[in-house]
């Protein structure tokens, strides 16, 4: 008769397989590294058990840990938010959801051209592209006045593989998004958007230098190290002169 295994080394069993994909066969290797680097990533289960919707909620959380950009009160406005994990972050942080019944309550927004399940203490303006009028006016009808002490954007265009063509693209964007928060963001206030590494970065940064006083880059932990990714974080907004 064999000898029953440890259980320890049964449960380790169980682990490992969980980490290995079923089937991974008629994928690409960009797709079978991709759904490997998924099953071997930390923050993939973490955004499970604490029922985030994205991973990318782990890089606005470090991001405020170490930067302290999000409180209890504030108007927050989450541009690109599907599926909606900053959207959940800046929820909590600012206390949109009424959650701490002893601190200020926030306003959190979220906006983006796709459909964002509903969350709770958040106004989601699903189908709505942040660069148009008309999403412009659904905006301020909901913001009713006030004016937004937080801008987010973890938005990125669609990727060719060609570098210097996606810099670009998101360069692009990035500015009619700075277009868009300066419209909106409150004197002091803060914006927080996410670029990809290249030649065009620093003269976006001494652009943003114009309307904020401090600007800066920032990589949090939860953004993979070989990843261009970068995170550009513009703080106290001086306002726009009639000149700018």
């Amino acid at each position: 008769m064999f000898n029953k295994p440890p259980l320890r080394l049964f449960y380790t069993c169980l682990k490992l397989d969980k980490k290995i994909p079923i089937n991974l066969k008629g994928k690409s290797k960009s797709s079978q590294d991709w759904l490997i680097r998924q099953l071997k990533d930390p923050y993939v289960e973490n955004a499970k058990i604490k029922n985030y919707r994205s991973r990318s909620a782990f890089k606005l959380l470090e991001i405020d840990e170490k930067h302290k950009i999000l409180c209890p009160g504030q108007c927050v406005v989450d541009c690109g938010a599907a599926p909606g994990g900053w959207t959940q972050v800046a929820v909590d942080k600012a206390n949109a959801a009424l959650t701490d019944k002893h601190a200020k309550q926030g306003f959190v927004v979220g906006i983006d051209l796709l459909q964002i399940f509903p969350i709770e203490g958040a106004v989601l303006l699903s189908g709505c592209d942040f660069r148009n009028k008309l999403s412009h006016e659904k905006l301020h009808k909901v913001l009713e006045g006030r004016r937004v002490d937080v801008v987010l954007s973890d938005m990125a265009p669609n990727a060719t593989g060609i570098k210097e063509m996606d810099h670009d693209a998101i360069v692009s964007l990035a500015y009619e998004f700075i277009r868009f928060t300066l419209k909106v963001n409150k004197i002091n206030g803060s914006m927080l958007l996410k670029l990809w590494d290249g030649g065009r970065l620093s003269k976006l940064e001494a652009d943003l230098k114009q309307f904020y006083s401090s600007v800066k880059r920032v990589k949090p932990p939860a953004s993979r190290s070989d990843s261009s990714e970068i995170f550009i974080l513009a703080q106290d907004f001086k306002g726009v002169r009639a000149t700018d």
